[in-house]
């Protein structure tokens, strides 16, 4: 039996072109320690207006001003020490500089935490005249706006600085999970049908294997990655019950109706469009992705639709090798219609070491983008040697333009939107990229596997995470009628999920009930249902910028610059669509129905 991969790389085995390069935050570990210390003694600078802020505009804006100049300076520092244990889990230097940065944010939220609680206890025409006599507090005008929606739930100024005193403990679930997956967990390889053994890991199974062209590596792959997956899932699901119970708690705590209402209200959506995302997609695109399933089984010749199964290729023979560097071009030119001043970002995230795409032991799974006010985004990713990757690249990017351009037009405390919105910009580049690769070619197997690639964006978004939104819904319900949250519930509440969406076309094993171990988005509060409704709203916005060109493009770019300065509704008005209703979500779902249909309609009469 032979090794078919080499083992993974150490980190201090990467080349240097693979890896971010973080010194846009600190050129040294021991700047970084200074900064960490300096932060700490500065926050006289801030608290020094602890009890005034009712004297005088001029002393709420001070205290405001220098409130986020601290906190400029801080997410840097927690953003270099996040950064560097993400890239390599397993040093014990880096837990522990992850550690201090977390003890610290504690620390900094608990004691100012009193500015949020005086501000709250103001009159509101108290806060309106001195918005008038300080035209600098105008620019405070949707933080204020925040606040006072939170007056109801607020508690006593003690208990509050209790609770952000905190914070590292309310995090440690999702600190757990991260560690156990990314730290403790040792795989088995596996062997293919030629007697090749793999390796394995979290990013190998997620992001090569689940959709390998080989029905014995993905079905082998997928039994040895859910073997390992067993022997943690009592533990992962007590890190991840005292996680809701947490929430949970929090919710009865400040008077919220339900725990839901209380993690909506820093979204600013409403229940009725959380669920529109939830209903309508599960039962009107069900149909749909059965057809497709069955499409794939009758194609691949499967002797039955296994879960294993979901993410196999349906052209298997056809795959579009591409190096990072070949994918880089590909996703500039996709993008291109986004302008002279987005098009010099993304060059110079792609020249400069924004982006640490390397596969090495320890690193996190999956990809994501980090925007540190003050400084460029960073991405990260693992690459997969095919144009799948491109799609991720293109995704990260989006998130990085969208906070580069918020970040040039707003000060810090304006730049984030509604998680509601925050996968629109993301799944954007993905809807550009495709457009770009069907525009580029006239062969119909390329414009297949352009069709496929759509179609995986979709799965992702509006069948993985909107499943993951679907077993939160019913988690928070079971956590506040008082069920313990076992990983025999979990798992029975996933298979539950999962059989009402597939029907009898895919085969719901073991296995796939533990699928609520695969993401940390549960730690996140009601974050998996977003991507779907950032999705939606891509996909009717691509269709505008293709039909109508630079307006639309024009339009969107403002919406970027905009930031976190409009609630989540009228921010994406003003890129024409409403999602008070569940019309647009609908025509996204009738997109992806056709996508299948003309995808069936490429293999009639085979």
């Amino acid at each position: 039996m032979k090794n078919k991969t080499a083992d993974r790389m150490k980190r201090e085995d990467v080349p240097k072109n693979q890896k971010w390069d973080l010194t846009a935050l600190f050129e040294t570990k021991g700047e970084w320690e200074k900064e960490l210390q300096a932060v700490k003694e500065d926050l006289s600078n801030v608290t020094m207006y602890k009890g005034r802020l009712q004297e005088s505009a001029k002393v709420l804006l001070d205290c405001l001003e220098a409130k986020e100049k601290l906190l400029e300076r801080f997410n840097l520092v927690s953003m270099y020490a996040d950064l560097r244990l993400s890239v390599d889990n397993t040093e014990t230097e880096r837990q522990k500089d992850s550690a201090k940065a977390s003890e610290a944010r504690s620390e900094l939220n608990a004691v100012l935490s009193f500015v949020e609680n005086e501000i709250i206890a103001l009159p509101e025409e108290k806060v309106k005249k001195f918005k008038e006599e300080e035209q600098g507090l105008q620019l405070f005008e949707k933080y204020f706006a925040d606040l006072h929606e939170r007056k109801p739930h607020a508690l006593g100024e003690e208990t509050e600085e209790v609770l952000a005193a905190l914070g590292s403990l309310f995090s440690a679930p999702y600190n757990i999970y991260n560690r156990g997956k990314l730290s403790d967990m040792q795989f088995d390889s596996f062997t293919d049908e030629e007697g090749n053994e793999w390796p394995l890991s979290f990013a190998l199974y997620a992001g090569k294997y689940s959709s390998s062209p080989s029905t014995e590596v993905r079905r082998n792959a997928y039994d040895s990655f859910n073997k390992t997956l067993n022997q943690y899932k009592h533990t992962f699901a007590a890190a991840y019950a005292a996680n809701v119970n947490h929430e949970v708690t929090t919710a009865r705590l400040r008077s919220y109706d339900s725990v839901t209402d209380m993690l909506l209200q820093p979204q600013q959506v409403t229940k009725e469009m959380y669920h529109n995302q939830l209903d309508v997609i599960q039962e009107e695109l069900a149909p749909h992705m059965r057809k497709y399933a069955n499409l794939k089984k009758r194609v691949l010749g499967l002797d039955k639709m296994a879960f294993a199964d979901i993410k196999a290729p349906l052209d298997p023979d056809f795959k579009i090798e591409t190096s990072y560097e070949e994918a880089s071009e590909t996703v500039k030119e996709a993008l291109e219609i986004m302008g002279p001043e987005y098009m010099d970002m993304i060059n110079t995230a792609l020249t400069e070491r924004w982006v640490d795409y390397a596969d090495n032991i320890g690193k996190s799974t999956g990809a994501f983008c980090s925007s540190p006010y003050g400084a460029h985004p960073y991405v990260l990713m693992t690459w997969p040697d095919t144009m799948r990757g491109a799609y991720t690249l293109a995704h990260e990017l989006g998130h990085a333009g969208h906070f580069y351009l918020a970040g040039k037009n707003q000060r810090m405390v304006n730049t984030r939107p509604s998680r509601y919105f925050i996968e629109a910009p993301s799944t954007m580049n993905e809807m550009l990229l495709s457009n770009h690769l069907l525009s580029k070619t006239n062969d119909n197997r390329t414009k297949r596997w352009v069709i496929l690639q759509q179609l995986g964006t979709y799965y992702h978004n509006f069948v993985t995470h909107l499943l993951e939104g679907e077993l939160q819904r019913r988690v928070y319900k079971l956590a506040e009628d008082g069920e313990p949250l076992t990983a025999s519930v979990l798992s029975e509440q996933k298979v539950d999920v999962l059989k009402k969406f597939w029907g009898d076309t895919v085969e719901i094993d073991e296995g796939a009930s533990l699928t609520w171990m695969h993401q940390p988005h549960y730690y996140m509060g009601l974050y998996p249902y977003t991507y779907s409704a950032g999705l939606t709203v891509s996909t009717i916005v691509s269709k505008q910028m293709i039909e109508e060109g630079k307006p639309a493009v024009e339009s969107w770019l403002n919406v970027l610059r905009a930031g976190g300065t409009l609630k989540p509704l009228e921010l994406i008005k003003k890129a024409g669509v409403d999602m008070s209703k569940p019309d647009p979500i609908r025509e996204a779902v009738d997109h992806v129905g056709s996508l299948i249909d003309e995808l069936e309609g490429s293999y009639s009469g085979q």
